[in-house]
């Protein structure tokens, strides 16, 4: 008897130890769910930055162009306007001339 109590305690104890560690593996496996869960809210979060600051910088952007574009047309506007003097300065010299 004293062998096959001496197993029975060894197995009680292994099955303790495995009970235990169960535990602590859940309880850890709970904690790493949690954690992803945590970095995947924080990623989904910077991914609407990244969106949301990409939207912005197309605007920024096209803004950009239109103040080039808006910048250009006035200079271009100058020298047709100043064409259009010097034509006509030529113009009034010619007709004087004839």
């Amino acid at each position: 008897m004293d062998a096959k109590e001496e197993v029975l305690k060894t197995f009680t104890t292994r099955v303790r130890q495995l009970m235990l560690s169960y535990k602590t593996l859940k309880d850890e496996n709970a904690s790493l769910k949690e954690q992803v869960s945590m970095r995947d809210a924080e990623i989904s979060g910077l991914k609407e930055r990244v969106e949301r600051l990409s939207r912005d910088y197309e605007l920024l952007k096209s803004a950009r162009m239109m103040q080039i574009t808006d910048g250009d047309v006035e200079e271009a506007r100058k020298r047709l306007n100043k064409l259009i003097r010097n034509i006509s300065r030529s113009l009034a010299l010619l007709n004087g001339q004839v």
